[in-house]
């Protein structure tokens, strides 16, 4: 959860973390040129402008100081976790954090303080609806914009997706208000000039220029939906849900976050672009959230090591690892190791391509998949869902008895790899969220050193197949390597069933190099 006031807001965990532009202050009032009916435009001059002064007298009155009130905890587990927030994501800190939780379960409820904080956004209505970042306005119990006039006036939350970090305000009072249009990132090219304005330690009403550094950069975390625009126009703490712009006053990016080792600017600057904010917006303005296609698959990118096992040459793509049971992707027939390359004519490149492509399909809307399945490529049509609140919740495990059913022995070895296995029985197939169809090996014995625990392979794991063959009995496992050696191929592709019910894709080679 992201904190407000003055503590660092990370967005990337890290030595050298991208913080969120968030601060306080307050903001000075000055005045703005008489509101118009239309948005913002003006001719930029030809070549290098000498000066951004007209530009900024004609966008500024759009862009807005946003104060929010929120409910801080106090005490020191609240303070602990302000503290460690910015090294959130980072291996191990979810266990860490929880264990702490845990132990200070006795300190009794935590007290609540009114906290402050400031950002920026813009008018992109005539009618008052302001676009800013979801982590400005999060938790927020009142909301307050300045405008360039000096006016305070409240505004109401219209909704917001935590998703893409955008928010949408609405002011309160009725009136004509100056406002600017969205432009469109993908005609600017690495070097054109930006402008961004905002709210920087509260210092409201302030203009830096810069150029567009790169465009399509992934910052990680739970984003898989934007691909930001990198500027070197200074934005620091305050400047988050603020405007860039381009020469002609369209907003080509929503600030959001930037890269340093201090906290402060130091020229690497991250946006959302235009045309995914004003795609966002406008949903949240029309139904006050965002509804996102749902396929229902785990998806891995499609490596040549895969394509080497398989057999597949030249694909580009993402491969489907497990479909969720009672899925639309189950439901259109679409299956594991099937490799997606494309979604209604728009290829994809990879897992994180594939799943913006479908995240950016209308709930309930059938669409064209293009896959490849054996070798043979083939058009599968998908009537997508809508995404629910956790796509990646998974129902709860049985709770199995510790004595071992009696019986006879069903347990062998795989010789030469290291591991010892049985077959699933009903009981586990459950446990691990298997269809009653769905098959395989328990590991019940792995050797570190042997072949399958060099490969991170765990006791508790499932082989469910080796190059798409199912195995039920060591004697299948060996029949499927068998099948491979003799189609010429240097290594199999396991998939297997991880204790926490996610499938993975591995690499086995099909000669022990020891």
């Amino acid at each position: 959860m992201k904190k407000f006031g003055l503590s660092t807001e990370a967005l990337i965990a890290g030595a050298f973390g991208a913080v969120i532009a968030g601060g306080i202050a307050l903001a000075p009032k000055v005045f703005a040129p008489e509101a118009g009916a239309q948005p913002i435009a003006i001719t930029p001059p030809a070549g290098a402008p000498l000066s951004f002064a007209d530009l900024i007298d004609r966008v500024e009155p759009a862009v807005v100081s946003v104060e929010v009130v929120v409910e801080q905890k106090v005490g020191s587990s609240a303070e602990l976790e302000q503290f460690l927030e910015p090294f959130r994501g980072m291996p191990g800190f979810e266990d860490f954090f929880e264990k702490r939780q845990e132990e200070g379960e006795g300190e009794g409820e935590p007290e609540t303080r009114e906290g402050r904080s400031l950002g920026s956004g813009f008018f992109i209505s005539q009618d008052g609806y302001i676009v800013t970042n979801n982590h400005v306005v999060e938790g927020a119990t009142k909301i307050q914009v300045t405008l360039r006039d000096g006016r305070e006036l409240e505004a109401d939350l219209i909704g917001a997706d935590k998703a893409t970090d955008i928010a949408v305000l609405r002011v309160k009072e009725k009136g004509s208000y100056p406002h600017v249009s969205f432009g469109d990132s993908h005609n600017m090219r690495k070097g054109d000039w930006v402008i961004a304005l905002g709210n920087p330690f509260g210092f409201g009403g302030t203009a830096t220029a810069g150029i567009l550094s790169a465009d399509g950069r992934a910052l990680g975390g739970d984003n898989p939906y934007t691909d930001y625009l990198q500027i070197d126009a200074s934005i620091n703490r305050g400047n988050s849900g603020g405007p860039t712009f381009d020469l002609y006053g369209n907003v080509i990016g929503v600030n959001t976050a930037i890269f340093s080792p201090t906290g402060a600017s130091v020229g690497i600057g991250f946006a959302i672009p235009a045309e995914l904010a004003d795609e966002v917006s406008s949903a949240i303005i029309k139904s006050g959230k965002v509804s996102r296609g749902w396929l229902g698959v785990s998806i891995q990118n499609f490596q040549d090591e895969f394509a080497e096992t398989l057999g597949y040459e030249e694909v580009e793509g993402a491969m489907i690892s497990d479909v969720t049971i009672g899925s639309p992707a189950e439901k259109a027939g679409l299956r594991r190791y099937d490799v997606i390359l494309s979604v209604n004519g728009t290829k994809v490149k990879d897992s994180t391509s594939t799943t913006r492509l479908v995240g950016k399909l209308i709930a309930n809307s059938t669409n064209a998949f293009e896959i490849i399945r054996g070798g043979q490529r083939q058009v599968i049509q998908v009537t997508v869902g809508e995404r629910p609140a956790d796509p990646n919740a998974r129902p709860e495990p049985i709770k199995t008895s510790a004595t071992p059913p009696s019986g006879a022995d069903t347990s062998a070895d795989l010789t030469g790899f290291g591991a010892r296995v049985k077959p699933l029985s009903a009981e586990e197939r459950t446990r691990l969220g298997l269809r009653d169809s769905e098959n395989g090996l328990l590991l019940i014995e792995v050797s570190e050193n042997g072949r399958l625990g060099e490969l991170g392979l765990e006791k508790g794991m499932i082989i469910l197949d080796v190059n798409t063959k199912p195995v039920t009995s060591v004697a299948a496992f060996q029949s499927a390597l068998n099948e491979a050696e003799a189609a010429g191929r240097e290594k199999v592709l396991l998939s297997v069933r991880t204790a926490n019910q996610q499938t993975l894709f591995i690499p086995l080679e099909l000669k022990d190099e020891k």
